[in-house]
């Protein structure tokens, strides 16, 4: 494998590649003088395991030593495979170490690790700042490589995606749940973005407070039916985009009642989405401006 191959499996650049070869004498085991470098797949799990450990927050030199110290003898799943056309990385920004490497490891379609760095950071942050600053960025970096690049990169939005939303249920499935009446959370009928609600679920989780998730494109009649069903003190409908956000169908779950006459009860309707901004929030809905308000909100609701 050559060196612009190498790097564009792992997810940093050529010059990355380059200094640390200079400085740590990470490099091709077999290097003919005058011939470009081939790197054969001992020397790429050596990278491979340098890129983790840097992505976990331990500085070059340190990491540099630890998978030298390693050697594996053997390559790690996938070597071998044609390295993905385009840039090297997503453009994640500012972030947190676990950010930055869940992008790397996207981007070199290493499953293994993004699942690992995406269960350490929910049970090392808890889900609320994993999903805001570690799962957030990436996916939305994933999202505007793939627009930018056509149909290229549109597996690793798929591969983290899934994984996210993997990691996010996990997270979500605990048993112990405040007895009590539960929120109900649903997607509006023509919204398909899920993760954001299962980001709402694993924080109730967290909080010990009980849900229940109906999941993305609940239809109106279904929506209507679950509400009288569960008598839920709260109501989360999420909205991705202005086209999916039905006001009136929002209105229409906020009015339903229940309970005997003379001490009727109807729900409080969270409008969550950038899908209702604006002027689309139903009247009387609460509009929580991120997760953690949302949760907070709902916490009021259901104690």
């Amino acid at each position: 494998m050559t060196t612009g191959a190498l790097a564009r499996r792992l997810g940093v650049s050529p010059t990355t590649i380059r200094s640390w070869e200079r400085r740590y004498g990470i490099g091709p085991a077999h290097h003919a003088p005058g011939r470009h470098r081939r790197w054969e797949p001992h020397d790429v799990a050596v990278l491979e395991e340098m890129c983790r450990l840097t992505a976990r927050g331990v500085t070059p030199a340190e990491a540099a030593r630890s998978a030298l110290a390693a050697s594996p003898d053997t390559p790690p799943t996938g070597i071998g495979a044609a390295p993905g056309p385009g840039g090297h990385t997503l453009a994640v920004g500012t972030v947190r170490p676990e950010c930055r490497g869940l992008a790397r490891a996207a981007v070199r379609l290493d499953a293994p690790e993004v699942a690992r760095i995406l269960a350490r950071s929910v049970e090392d942050l808890g889900p609320v700042i994993a999903w805001t600053e570690v799962m957030t960025p990436a996916l939305r970096a994933a999202g505007r490589k793939w627009a930018a690049e056509g149909e290229r990169y549109i597996e690793v939005e798929h591969l983290l995606s899934w994984h996210v939303a993997a990691a996010l249920r996990r997270a979500a499935d605990r048993p112990a749940q405040a007895p009590g009446p539960a929120a109900l959370l649903a997607g509006m009928p023509t919204e398909l973005h899920a993760l954001p609600l299962e980001a709402v679920a694993a924080g109730l989780a967290d909080r010990g407070l009980p849900f229940r998730m109906f999941g993305p494109a609940l239809p109106p009649e279904a929506l209507v039916e679950a509400v009288r069903r569960t008598g839920p003190p709260a109501v989360l409908l999420w909205s991705q985009v202005a086209r999916t956000a039905d006001r009136a169908l929002a209105a229409r779950v906020a009015h339903l009642t229940w309970g005997p006459h003379g001490a009727r009860t109807r729900p409080v309707v969270l409008a969550a989405g950038p899908g209702w901004s604006g002027t689309r929030r139903p009247p009387g809905a609460l509009r929580p401006r991120d997760l953690a308000t949302a949760l907070d909100q709902l916490e009021d609701l259901l104690r």
